[in-house]
């Protein structure tokens, strides 16, 4: 019998009933996605380490410290339940959990909460943020984010069918005399904050949210803000919640992870608190999405809040520690870069030498030349193009490892 040979194209594929073409055409939110920077960059490490070469990964925000001992305990004695191996009993969130975020916020920022009404529980913020935006955009509203901004405020609206107004980032007066403009031009039902800010580390005081209340409900804007970075803050600085403002829940609401706080980034669980309308259209968007999260995690999320506060001091100083010797070390190098007062982030302009080459090239140049991987400042927009980002997620040993081969690489 003679050999056949079928060929199959990627997208067009010849049926065997009647000879006619199949295809398949994909949704035009899919085609409207930019280039992921991040997934070419990621590739390339990937087959550098297939081959043998140590890369040190100051790219990706992923924290390699350990979850706190007592969460990982209560965690284990969760999973040997079988009553925690079926479905959460809720969407959106043990009660219990609920409500130990409602005394999380109270003893942090002041700020009362109804555990049943103005909280609800996430798989992580970026899955709760991207509900959010189904939940309260469609075709013909607009969003506004500040740029750069961390990739799902800009790209959550846009999959959910809403145009995004972007402004450029500036500090705290200045940037909300652009909002007030961009406001009165684009007209957005939504407006995306994020302070302490990724990946620019910006920060900003009380007042700014002050300022943002009484421009949310002049222009009847609903506010989103993004607080991942509550407590990873340095120097003595705190940074303020959106919601300690007084008017803050009537306009919006506040979204909030265990990823940073408590070193729990693969355990998927965010919160979402404020504004009582909001927090109920997340929650019916859940219920047709998602079964909640697994309890065991919520369990051990309680001890958490409750009894791990001490932890997430620790480990912002460990951060701070890690800044100072990445900024000090890029310093010695005639790398002039300021020290952030929160995040796990520094956001350095490209070094001067290297300026004409753009963000992607000189991120693939440090990736190939010094075996070290950072995030370019492009893949948060266009804004932020000229600008590095580097993720202070490993020991100290590393970090000034890491130093000597870029001080090698841009000298060479």
């Amino acid at each position: 019998m003679k050999d056949t040979k079928c060929e199959v194209l990627p997208q067009e594929v010849v049926s065997a009933l009647g000879g006619q073409a199949f295809t398949i055409e994909v949704a035009s939110r899919v085609k409207r996605l930019p280039p992921y920077l991040f997934g070419r960059l990621n590739q390339i490490k990937y087959e550098k380490r297939t081959q043998g070469i140590d890369i040190i990964d100051l790219g990706m925000g992923n924290p390699i410290d350990p979850t706190p001992q007592p969460i990982v305990e209560k965690l284990c004695e969760a999973v040997h339940d079988p009553r925690n191996h079926r479905y959460s009993t809720n969407a959106i969130g043990l009660f219990n959990l609920r409500r130990e975020v409602a005394h999380f916020y109270e003893r942090e920022w002041g700020v009362e909460l109804d555990p049943s009404r103005e909280v609800v529980c996430t798989i992580g913020s970026k899955e709760g943020l991207s509900h959010l935006f189904l939940a309260l955009l469609e075709p013909g509203n607009t969003t506004l984010v500040p740029s750069p901004a961390f990739p799902v405020h800009l790209h959550g609206p846009a999959l959910a069918g809403a145009r995004v107004a972007t402004i450029p980032l500036r500090e705290q007066e200045e940037l909300l005399g652009e909002i007030v403009q961009a406001i009165e031009s684009e007209k957005p039902k939504v407006l995306i904050l994020n302070f302490p800010h990724n990946p620019t580390a910006m920060t900003v005081e009380l007042g700014f949210f002050e300022e943002i209340v009484s421009i949310a409900l002049r222009y009847n804007v609903i506010v989103v803000h993004d607080f991942a970075y509550c407590c990873t803050a340095f120097d003595g600085y705190r940074p303020p919640s959106f919601l300690q403002v007084k008017g803050a829940k009537e306009v919006g609401i506040e979204f909030n992870t265990m990823s940073k706080i408590f070193n729990m980034p693969g355990w998927r669980l965010g919160f979402c608190v404020g504004n009582r309308q909001i927090i109920e259209a997340l929650a019916r968007i859940k219920g047709y999405y998602d079964y909640g999260i697994f309890q065991p995690v919520q369990i051990a999320s309680i001890i958490a809040l409750r009894e791990c506060r001490a932890y997430a001091t620790e480990q912002a100083r460990l951060y701070q520690h890690r800044r100072d010797i990445l900024v000090d070390g890029l310093s010695h190098s005639g790398w002039q870069v300021e020290k952030p007062r929160a995040t796990m982030f520094v956001w350095a302009p490209i070094h001067e030498k290297y300026r004409s080459m753009g963000s992607m090239e000189f991120s693939l140049m440090l990736l190939n030349e010094a075996k070290v991987s950072v995030s370019p400042g492009l893949a948060f927009g266009q804004e932020g193009e000229g600008f590095l980002r580097f993720a202070l997620v490993e020991n100290e040993l590393r970090l000034k490892q890491a130093i000597r081969q870029i001080h090698k690489a841009i000298n060479k």
